[in-house]
């Protein structure tokens, strides 16, 4: 991918100047074509070092001289207002700006929003991505948040760096689940229908079902129950039939309970793909493939032979007629292409479909699907209670719903119960929302996706760790600063008066932010924004304990200081929202 840095100020600068100083050392222009200075001028291990640092490895093996002479020559060659200062340090060439380039660049851009309102990217490539598979019929748990929250981050940071994305669900409405709940409902359910919370009721409804049928397993019940869970199934085939009409009725429920999860945490889709719709010609697809011999039967099952590719055999229609999760995700795999005209199709799935992706993948390659090169498994771990996992079948999860509820109570108690004389009753019950939907999104969000979570409520909403309560604080913080001193950020700063390294540190995180959004959209690691906001936050909390701004040595620098709050602010609310979390006004 081509990088256009018209966007990145701070590395449009360094090339410009590096590219004449290199030019002056006998490169030509031949040479410096090939340089990526996007990817050359980075980020130092130690900020005070430098802002960037450029290292001439590539110059130094085409001018046959050490890198540290390289480095020496074509810093001395340097001299810009831009730099306060430009030196060799072993290979490398180090920058730091001057608080005036800082000021143009970066903080009159925050101020104006034009720093978040960029494209990053120059790519042309429309991908969808498809994330937050849950089934109908079972109780959505805090383990479903895991894959719902990094799906929506990804779009929201890909959609902020220019990419084209469309966002899209695949929920599983069919299958033996199903059957399972719809079994239960009409042969042993006592329990009147609840007039509200009916999508947790049928989750619960599943659970029992499962352990039921569990309990008879090896009795004469057995048979008898297979049969009718036949019975369903091959009514929901034919769309016919009492069991038919009863799963409408309870598929709506779930659709409900999906809907208020989706509502509280901010998600939408442009698109929702259903089980049952591609069921049928899932089905078709592969029994039209398979009479034109480009697949084969095994004990009666049809599939595809990928012994070869050391995948074994993907099954795709089992000797009783019916089809499995590849069946139709080769169905969906065509459809989603043809749908959107899309380049590249994204699958957040946990990392147990490991092997069903490859299979799946592999057999559209065999199949001359030119896209299936452009299909990609984003796995992810688990989310574990400290006791163990959970399991919707055994009915040992915490439903979503009912976390929430106890969470806000929670912050309500621990944190904004000092406040209730003060505040008006809505801002203390949609502050609690808003910082429990900051304490779950970060919790889910800042471990790499390789790495399992253990869901742990008091940690997540700690104010005082890594946590998305903490960040949320800071910016409130930063909040209560700007209106206690009647800061007005159109009035004229003088920033050259932010003089200690704390400040200068803040400014040079501030500016990496667009770049660590892109990264971690092209890397899919929304952890890695995770980290960089809590930096982010902790270094203010520095400068505020380093520097003073109530009590600065003059009204300029205390000014000069409010600025500074007001851009970590505004970045900060920038990078949560990225995670798809709130900002607060005050905690």
């Amino acid at each position: 991918m081509s990088y256009n840095l018209s966007w990145d100020h701070f590395r449009a600068e360094s090339a410009i100047h590096l590219k004449k100083a290199l030019l002056q050392t006998g490169l030509t222009e031949a040479d410096i074509a090939i340089m990526d200075f996007y990817n050359l001028l980075v980020e130092p291990p130690d900020l005070n070092m430098a802002d960037l640092a450029f290292g001439c490895f590539i110059a130094s093996k085409i001018l046959k001289k050490s890198p540290a002479v390289v480095a020496s020559e074509v810093a001395a060659k340097i001299s810009s207002p831009s730099f306060s200062s430009v030196k060799a340090a072993g290979p490398y060439v180090n920058f730091i700006f001057t608080n005036q380039f800082y000021k143009k660049n970066l903080m009159d851009r925050i101020a104006d929003q034009s720093f978040f309102k960029q494209n990053l990217t120059d790519s042309k490539e429309k991908m969808m991505i498809e994330y937050s598979q849950p089934n109908t019929h079972k109780e959505l748990h805090v383990g479903h948040l895991r894959n719902a929250c990094l799906g929506d981050s990804l779009i929201r940071m890909l959609k902020y760096s220019g990419f084209s994305v469309i966002g899209s669900t695949f929920p599983g409405d069919v299958g033996t689940h199903v059957a399972k709940c719809l079994w239960y409902l009409k042969f042993h359910n006592r329990e009147p229908v609840p007039q509200t919370r009916k999508g947790e009721w049928i989750g619960s409804i599943y659970s029992k079902a499962h352990l039921k049928l569990e309990d008879e397993t090896g009795t004469p019940q057995e048979d008898r129950n297979r049969e009718q869970l036949t019975l369903i199934l091959k009514q929901l085939e034919n769309q016919s039939g009492e069991y038919y009409d009863l799963w409408k009725e309870t598929r709506e429920w779930s659709i409900e309970l999906m809907n208020q999860v989706y509502n509280w945490a901010g998600i939408s889709f442009d698109r929702w793909y259903w089980e049952s719709e591609v069921d049928a010609p899932s089905v078709a697809y592969v029994k039209k493939l398979f009479a034109e011999g480009k697949l084969v039967q095994s004990e009666g099952a049809i599939g595809y032979d990928l012994t070869d590719e050391n995948l074994g055999f993907c099954l795709l229609l089992k000797s009783d007629g019916n089809g499995l999760y590849a069946t139709k995700d080769l169905e969906l795999a065509r459809k989603k292409f043809q749908d959107f005209n899309i380049d590249k199709s994204i699958y957040v799935v946990d990392l147990r479909q490991e092997l069903h992706f490859k299979q799946v993948f592999k057999v559209l390659e065999k199949l001359g699907f030119e896209k299936a090169k452009n299909c990609f498994h984003l796995k992810y771990n688990f989310v574990e209670l400290p006791d163990g996992a959970m399991s919707s079948r055994k009915g040992n999860i915490v439903p979503l719903l009912t976390l929430v509820k106890n969470m806000e109570v929670m912050i309500k108690t621990n944190y904004l119960e000092r406040y209730r004389n003060e505040w008006d009753p809505t801002e203390i019950d949609l502050t609690a929302t808003q910082v429990a939907k900051g304490a779950i999104r970060y919790g889910m969000l800042r471990q790499d996706t390789a790495k399992k979570i253990i869901f742990d409520l008091n940690e997540w909403l700690k104010l005082d760790g890594e946590s998305g309560p903490f960040i949320q604080y800071s910016v409130a913080r930063i909040h209560s600063l700007l209106k206690k001193f009647e800061f007005n950020a159109a009035e004229l700063q003088n920033v050259d008066l932010l003089l200690h390294p704390t400040e200068h540190r803040l400014l040079q995180k501030m500016a990496y932010f667009n770049n660590n959004v892109l990264m971690c959209a092209q890397q899919n690691k929304p952890s890695s924004l995770c980290t960089y906001l809590y930096e982010l936050a902790k270094l203010f909390n520095q400068f505020y304990h380093d520097c003073s701004i109530g009590n600065a040595e003059t009204p300029q620098l205390k000014m000069a200081r409010l600025l500074l709050s007001y851009d970590v602010s505004a970045v900060l609310t920038e990078g949560l929202s990225l995670l798809g979390i709130p900002s607060v006004q005050r905690m």
